[in-house]
């Protein structure tokens, strides 16, 4: 597992429902991980993977991202499919190194992680129970940089506020016509909030996910 990673593993052997979560632009492995307690009362394995892009954030400090900020315009091809196949990587290596339960994972991107989601259901490398993309966007192009895919069925929740001073909340909008064009089963909320994650929609994530992903099994 190339890329730097933070997990949260809960008690037991497993195999465990599990959720990788996909951070924005300038954060880090860690920036998610604060959400494992929450999701699935803290009994999903949730795996935390850094972007191999660095990015300065301000003197002296550095942040990760996925692939180069295009402002509106599509990813770069080259710097996407590279992103892309580090995240495929990942994630094979981490349904080999633990116990993941295969027929219950879901991937939730947040911002910049939203796109490398999308990708990931596009892909469709490994079954996913479920996908969210938390002020997000499809990006121009990803249909046809993963293949032409279809997500016929595959619960898509979408989230964004609508105050989000970063990605305007049409960009959300225009997302979930894009993927429900694509057959996928979506929920879309919006809140009065920025480009953050707020206690209403980590709510409805946290049911979104119960919902798809299923009870975990707690063996004595």
């Amino acid at each position: 597992m190339q890329l730097v990673h933070a997990a949260y593993e809960p008690a037991g052997d497993g195999p465990h429902p599990t959720v990788i979560a996909l951070h924005g632009w300038g954060a880090s492995a860690l920036d998610l991980l604060g959400l494992a307690p929450h999701l699935g009362d803290g009994r999903y394995l949730v795996l935390c993977p850094q972007g191999p892009l660095a990015v300065p954030i301000g003197p002296g400090a550095t942040g990760s991202g996925w692939f180069p900020i295009s402002m509106g315009a599509p990813p770069d091809p080259v710097a996407f499919a590279a992103a892309v196949t580090a995240l495929d990587a990942f994630v094979a290596g981490g349904l080999q190194r633990y116990p993941v339960a295969r027929d219950r994972l879901a991937v939730v991107g947040f911002s910049q992680g939203g796109v490398m989601a999308y990708a990931q259901a596009l892909r469709r490398r490994v079954p996913l129970a479920a996908v969210a993309a938390l002020s997000s966007w499809f990006a121009p192009g990803l249909h046809a940089a993963t293949g032409d895919a279809r997500l016929e069925g595959l619960p898509v929740l979408v989230q964004h506020g609508t105050a989000d001073e970063l990605i305007p909340v049409a960009r959300g909008r225009e997302s979930v016509e894009s993927v429900r064009a694509l057959g996928a089963d979506v929920v879309y909320r919006e809140y009065e909030m920025g480009h953050e994650i707020s206690a209403a929609s980590l709510r409805d994530l946290v049911a979104f996910l119960a919902a798809r992903l299923g009870s975990p099994i707690i063996v004595p």
